[in-house]
C-alpha cells in the first residue's frame, strides 16, 4: 500500500476517534485543552494578540484560495495551467463544505466568550482556519516540490507552507477562540483529504493536458492534409 494511503488512513482514523470521544464527552474540553488554553490566556499580551490576529486572518477567506490557485497552476502542464488554477480553489471549496457539515454535526462549543480576542461564530471542531491553512499548505508544498531539484529548495518548499499553517493553527489557541484539539482535528482532516485527493487530481490534470495536445495535433494534421489536397487539385487544374 502506498505511503499516502497509510497516512490518510491513520489521519482519518485518529480524526474519527477524536470526534467520537469529543461527542461522548458532550464536547467538554480535555485536561490538556484547558491547560493549554489557560496558559495562553495567562501569557497573552495585546501586542502579540494583534500580531496573531494578522496571521490568523491569512488562514481564511481570500489568501488560501489564491494560494490554491497558484498550487493548481504550478501542478499543471503549461498548456492547461489555467485549468489547474481553477481546480485548486474548487477543491478547497469542496473540502470546506465537508468541514462545514462536520463542524455542525459535532456541535462542540468554543472556549468561553470572555476569552476571545476577536469575534468568531459557529461551532469549534474541526477548526476552519486550521483545516483551510493545512489543506492549502500541503497542496502548495506538493506543487512546489514538482519544480524544486536542490535539497535546500525542496526543504524550503515544505518548511515555509508548513510553518505558515502551523502558525495559523496556533494563533487560534492564543486568541482564545479554539481548544487545541479543535486545531488538531483540522490538521488531521486536512491530512486525510489531501492524501486521498491530490494524486487523483494531479492525474486528471495531466490527462486533460495530454488530451488537449492530442486534439491540437489532430486538428493541425487535418488542416495540413486539407491544404495538401487543395494544392494538388489546384495543380491538376
Amino acid at each position: 500500500m502506498p505511503f499516502r494511503y497509510l497516512l490518510a488512513t491513520a489521519a482519518a482514523a485518529l480524526f474519527a476517534v477524536l470526534l467520537a470521544v469529543v461527542a461522548a464527552r458532550g464536547g467538554d474540553p480535555f485536561v490538556l485543552d484547558r491547560a493549554a488554553h489557560d496558559w495562553a490566556m495567562d501569557h497573552r499580551t495585546r501586542g502579540w494578540a494583534e500580531a496573531s490576529e494578522a496571521v490568523t486572518d491569512t488562514g481564511n477567506r481570500l489568501v488560501p484560495y489564491l494560494l490554491c490557485a497558484l498550487a493548481g497552476a504550478l501542478a499543471s502542464p503549461r498548456r492547461t495551467w489555467w485549468l489547474g488554477a481553477l481546480t485548486g480553489p474548487g477543491a478547497l471549496l469542496a473540502a470546506q463544505l465537508l468541514r462545514y457539515n462536520l463542524v455542525h454535526a459535532v456541535g462542540r462549543e468554543r472556549p468561553p466568550v470572555e476569552d476571545w480576542f476577536m469575534h468568531v461564530n459557529g461551532p469549534a471542531l474541526p477548526s476552519g482556519h486550521a483545516t483551510t491553512s493545512a489543506l492549502t499548505a500541503i497542496a502548495l508544498a506538493s506543487a512546489l516540490l514538482l519544480h524544486c531539484r536542490r535539497p535546500a529548495t525542496r526543504a524550503l518548499a515544505v518548511a515555509l507552507p508548513a510553518a505558515w499553517a502551523t502558525a495559523v493553527g496556533l494563533t487560534r489557541i492564543y486568541l482564545g477562540v479554539h481548544w487545541p484539539t479543535d486545531v488538531l482535528g483540522g490538521w488531521l482532516l486536512a491530512t486525510a483529504l489531501t492524501c486521498l485527493a491530490l494524486p487523483p487530481l494531479s492525474r486528471a490534470l495531466s490527462r486533460t493536458a495530454v488530451d488537449a495536445v492530442a486534439a491540437e495535433a489532430a486538428g493541425r494534421t487535418g488542416r495540413e492534409g486539407a491544404a495538401g489536397r487543395d494544392g494538388k487539385r489546384a495543380a491538376g487544374s
